[in-house]
């Protein structure tokens, strides 16, 4: 007798609409990245040979980022290729066969996470764009004393 269950199709695989987790966290890493360069869709996509369409996929996750193409994107993003796969949540990194565990800082969905404001990439970029390592260091110095008195405040 034929076995008439539907199989189950997997996100990331042919015929399923939903993305694979991993490119999904690639592709925001992607983002994440190009966002604090103030670089645009169209200028990375420009400078690896796609369109802005394609890169708006990598960074959606609904396409995968070839070897070559994130070989590519670290070097136009002046990022190591295991920057794309950094703070990967656990339970991503669980669903993989093997996959013996490590001490994840935090399943906090990407949204949440400091560095995916939209206020703090503001702050990152323009505190890059300061060229004096004097005024560098007062601005690290009163955000660090705004900061902690928030905490005592608290």
């Amino acid at each position: 007798m034929a076995n008439t269950a539907a199989k189950e199709i997997l996100p990331g695989t042919r015929g399923s609409d939903t993305p694979h987790p991993v490119d999904v966290h690639v592709g925001q890493r992607v983002k994440l990245r190009r966002t604090l360069m103030g670089m645009t869709q169209g200028k990375l996509g420009e400078s690896i040979g796609l369109t802005f369409q394609q890169i708006q996929k990598y960074e959606r996750g609904a396409n995968r980022v070839s070897a070559s193409k994130l070989w590519q994107l670290g070097n136009v993003l002046d990022v190591p290729v295991a920057f794309f796969f950094e703070d990967m949540p656990e339970s991503i990194r669980e669903s993989f066969p093997g996959y013996e565990g490590e001490t994840a800082e935090s399943d906090i969905p990407e949204e949440h996470l400091t560095l995916h404001r939209r206020q703090t990439l503001e702050l990152v970029r323009t505190f890059s764009r300061l060229q004096d390592p004097v005024i560098r260091k007062r601005v690290i110095d009163v955000v660090r004393a705004i900061a902690e008195s928030e905490t005592v405040n608290a």
